[in-house]
């Protein structure tokens, strides 16, 4: 979880019996952002971006089909994404899906920064990277031949 005390202003910090002890004033709290949130808001993202089909490596997508098939099922905004949170600063890595004839290159740079914006704006982390995988492409005619063969 990540952590975004801010640590008091040196000017406000009394010194109690040679402790240096905050002011009551100037310390409000502590603040935890836990790993699934940042994933989450990662994930939605990341899917803002025309040109990702899909996130997440084979088998996950399988599993999520599986999942939001069951009654009550919710689509996992997470999935294909994993996080490393610390107190100030996060990485993300992303499984992607990708919309064939798209430009690659051009599709992962909106990506990242889409990622790397909203996580800012959201969570006041620093996002120190944002690694991609694309995982597989997407074309439209292979929808169409795995129903025929089901």
């Amino acid at each position: 979880m990540a952590d975004t005390t801010t640590p008091p202003n040196p000017a406000q910090v009394e010194k109690s019996g040679g402790a240096e002890v905050a002011a009551p004033a100037t310390h409000r709290g502590r603040t935890s952002i836990a790993d699934g949130v940042v994933a989450k808001i990662a994930g939605i993202a990341a899917r803002e971006i025309t040109g990702v089909y899909a996130m997440g490596s084979g088998a996950g997508r399988v599993f999520a089909a599986v999942r939001q098939r069951v009654p009550g099922g919710k689509p996992n905004v997470a999935q294909g994404v994993s996080v490393e949170v610390g107190e100030k600063q996060c990485a993300v890595d992303l499984a992607l899906v990708v919309d064939y004839g798209v430009p690659i290159a051009e599709l992962l740079a909106a990506v990242r920064e889409n990622v790397v914006t909203s996580l800012e704006r959201m969570t006041a982390l620093e996002v120190v990277e944002v690694n991609i995988a694309v995982d597989d492409i997407h074309i439209e005619d292979d929808d169409e031949s795995d129903r025929r063969i089901e």
